[in-house]
C-alpha cells in the first residue's frame, strides 16, 4: 500500500472538491417545441360629413356658375381617404315650394367635378373640396317665384 503524504491527501481531498463542486452546478434541462396562435383585429370608420364654407346668394336666372367649395368633419381618430365630393341634389325652401319655386321646374343646376382631396385628417373642419357648381337657369319663363330662395344642397364623399 502506498503511503500517502500531507501533500498527497491535500490534493486528493481538493480534487475530490472540485469533482463534486462541480458536479454540484450542473443542471439538466429538456429541449422543447410548440406552437399556439393570438389575433389581432382592425377597426372600422365613421362616415366624414361634407361641409359647404363657400358662400352663395344673389343668383339670378341665366347667371353663370357659382363655385361651392368646402371642407370635412372626420369624426375618426385617424386619416379617412376621400375621392371624390359630388352634390347629389338640392332641396328648396318650403315657403318658395308652396310659391311655385320647384325642384321639379329645373330653376337650378348642379354641376362640376370635385378634385380629389385624398387623406383627410381626424377632427372638424379639416380638409378641402372644391370644384363643384350651382346655377339658377334661365327659363324664358316668369321666374319671380324663386326671388330670395335657399338652396339646401346634399352631398355625397366617396
Amino acid at each position: 500500500m502506498a503511503k500517502f503524504t500531507k501533500k498527497k491527501k491535500f490534493a486528493a481531498i481538493a480534487t475530490a472538491v472540485v469533482v463534486v463542486g462541480t458536479g454540484g452546478a450542473a443542471y439538466a434541462y429538456w429541449t422543447n417545441s410548440g406552437s399556439g396562435s393570438g389575433t389581432a383585429g382592425t377597426g372600422t370608420n365613421a362616415a366624414v360629413t361634407v361641409v359647404q364654407t363657400s358662400s352663395i346668394a344673389g343668383m339670378y336666372p341665366g347667371e353663370g356658375t357659382r363655385a361651392l367649395s368646402g371642407n370635412f368633419n372626420n369624426p375618426n381618430a385617424g386619416n379617412t381617404y376621400v375621392t371624390a365630393v359630388t352634390a347629389t341634389g338640392y332641396t328648396i325652401d318650403a315657403t318658395h315650394v308652396t310659391a311655385g319655386c320647384t325642384v321639379a321646374q329645373g330653376n337650378y343646376t348642379l354641376g362640376g367635378t370635385s378634385n380629389t382631396p385624398g387623406d383627410v385628417a381626424g377632427g372638424n373642419g379639416v380638409g378641402a373640396w372644391s370644384g363643384l357648381t350651382v346655377q339658377m337657369n334661365n327659363l324664358g319663363t316668369n321666374q319671380d317665384a324663386c326671388k330670395g330662395a335657399t338652396l339646401t344642397i346634399t352631398y355625397a364623399s366617396s
